[in-house]
């Protein structure tokens, strides 16, 4: 993982679970390994964080995993990559079949198996069709929506990934999996919507370019530019499964796409949305550990220090900080957080509609907005959330709640580390905004019961 520090076990066996951080482009010792793997998964991939460099990456990236599992004599490596039949691929399916040539090229046994578009909540291609059919009653679609491919749902992936596991009969194999369908992506957006009772209407057009696609993807859904350009590179290509062996020699049927989508809102709806791609660092400005940031810097900085007396129950602010974001929204000014978030898309940030990942639960590493999660303990009753929008410089914002001889406070703490002298005059540019919404935040934060946020 990235940062162990972002894996949840709750509701894990902790006992019987080890969680390992390592990074595969720079590993040093087969010594960071456990002794006596049998099985390896790969599900690592790069596409988020570069536009011209990510399929280096992910060679390189596949090279030293095959290298150490080899050392540490893992029995059988399965890798999750995409279809590639089509005789023209896009780059970043032709990154995922070369991953999987290297992967197979190990001293081990390998089951190789590869999909289209995964549907279920936390795919990245479901939030996309998800934010297009809700935000767009009418839609003008590059021709790459007549595109066919053959989704699946993210419930049979699992299946599949399970049922492969240490089968002597999967060993050394390539496996295509997909659902019972062929659509095209507008069929796809087009049932979605039936689905979720829309009306919707699309009209595909062929003057837009691959750049003007790019840019449409990046202001309509929540997915970052990077990913939207590999993204339109891919969609231009067929994804359609040759065969069905593994359904066949498993005795398995798939669900249909409709079902697929009605199963992933069952999840949502029902707030069990485990994880979402929002929440990988590449969807903003964070890199690496959550630890080299979490320490908020005191020298060299700017703060706005506000605090209130907590007059209410004290579990009911815990729960109006926990649920900030998101459809609640900032409390105070929702439109200046609105409009921070379009200039923000506009000079390639990442805005705010990557929302939150359940109303009112928060993890540390979450998105949350144009934030980021560093921290968050209730029994601590902390929150510090860190900046990733574009700015000339970097950003904390926290809230904590201490217990006073005879009263409780809200402290609620912005600090910004300027970088230069553009850093400096953004600060005193922005002073009298920050004034009145943090003075205001902190008021509605503490006063806050059901009705809605203005």
């Amino acid at each position: 993982m990235r940062d162990k520090q972002r894996f949840s076990t709750i509701g894990l066996p902790s006992r019987q679970l080890s969680v390992l951080e390592i990074d595969f482009l720079n590993i040093q010792s087969v010594d960071q390994f456990p002794a006596g793997i049998d099985v390896a998964y790969y599900l690592i991939h790069s596409m988020s964080s570069s536009i011209d460099s990510f399929d280096v990456l992910e060679a390189q990236t596949a090279m030293n995993f095959r290298k150490f599992v080899e050392e540490v004599g893992v029995k059988q490596v399965i890798y999750l990559g995409g279809i590639s039949n089509d005789q023209k691929l896009s780059k970043h399916l032709r990154s995922r079949q070369k991953v999987g040539d290297i992967l197979a090229g190990g001293e081990y046994h390998t089951t190789i198996l590869q999909a289209g578009i995964i549907v279920g909540s936390g795919s990245a291609s479901f939030e996309i069709m998800r934010d297009l059919v809700e935000k767009l009653p009418f839609m003008l679609t590059p021709r790459w929506v007549l595109t066919k491919s053959q989704p699946i749902a993210i419930r049979d992936v699992i299946y599949y990934l399970t049922q492969v596991l240490l089968d002597e009969r999967f060993f050394d194999q390539r496996f295509d999996i997909g659902g019972p369908e062929i659509l095209t992506y507008r069929e796809m957006m087009l049932e979605f919507a039936g689905v979720r009772g829309l009306k919707r209407y699309i009209v595909t057009v062929p003057v837009m370019t691959p750049r003007l696609s790019s840019y449409w993807l990046y202001f309509v859904t929540a997915i970052s530019y990077n990913l939207a350009v590999n993204l339109v590179d891919s969609m231009k290509v067929e994804v359609v499964c040759k065969d069905n062996r593994l359904a066949e020699i498993l005795k398995h049927q798939p669900v249909s796409f409709r079902d697929a989508v009605k199963l992933a809102y069952d999840r949502i709806e029902q707030n069990m949305v485990i994880s979402s791609w929002k929440d990988a660092f590449a969807s903003g400005r964070l890199e690496g550990s959550l630890s080299r940031h979490i320490e908020v810097p005191h020298f060299g900085c700017f703060k706005v220090v506000k605090r209130k007396k907590v007059d209410v129950s004290e579990n009911a602010v815990m729960e109006n900080i926990w649920s900030i974001g998101g459809d609640r929204g900032w409390y105070y000014a929702n439109w200046l957080w609105r409009l921070r978030g379009f200039l923000d898309k506009l000079v390639g940030g990442v805005g705010l509609r990557r929302g939150r990942r359940l109303p009112n639960e928060i993890r540390t590493g979450d998105a949350l907005d144009f934030w980021r999660v560093l921290y968050a303990d209730k029994e601590e009753r902390r929150l510090l959330l860190f900046a990733e929008m574009k700015l000339p410089g970097e950003a904390w914002l926290e809230f904590k709640l201490v217990r006073g001889n005879e009263h409780t406070w809200l402290y609620q703490v912005a600090t910004f580390r300027p970088k230069g002298v553009f850093g400096r005059l953004y600060w005193y540019l922005s002073q009298p905004f920050h004034f009145f919404i943090f003075r205001g935040m902190i008021r509605r934060i503490v006063r806050f019961r059901h009705d809605s946020a203005k």
